[in-house]
């Protein structure tokens, strides 16, 4: 699994200013679709930082619900 990317990078490529998320994401080493999600983020929590780790969601159940 990848790590998120610094916080710093998401601020600088975000406030690229006049660039669509394609043209900032070629200047800063990033996908368009990235950016779509950190200014997703930013706008529903007011900050560009990553949440945290996913983990194993498919092992709440009991083991034997679990198929084989």
């Amino acid at each position: 699994m990848s790590k998120a990317l610094s916080v710093g990078l998401r601020v600088r490529a975000l406030s690229a200013a006049g660039l669509t998320h394609r043209q900032a994401g070629e200047r800063f080493g990033v996908g368009a679709a990235s950016l779509s999600r950190w200014r997703k983020l930013e706008r529903d929590q007011d900050d560009a930082r990553p949440g945290p780790p996913g983990g194993n969601r498919r092992s709440h159940g009991c083991a034997s619900e679990r198929p084989r």
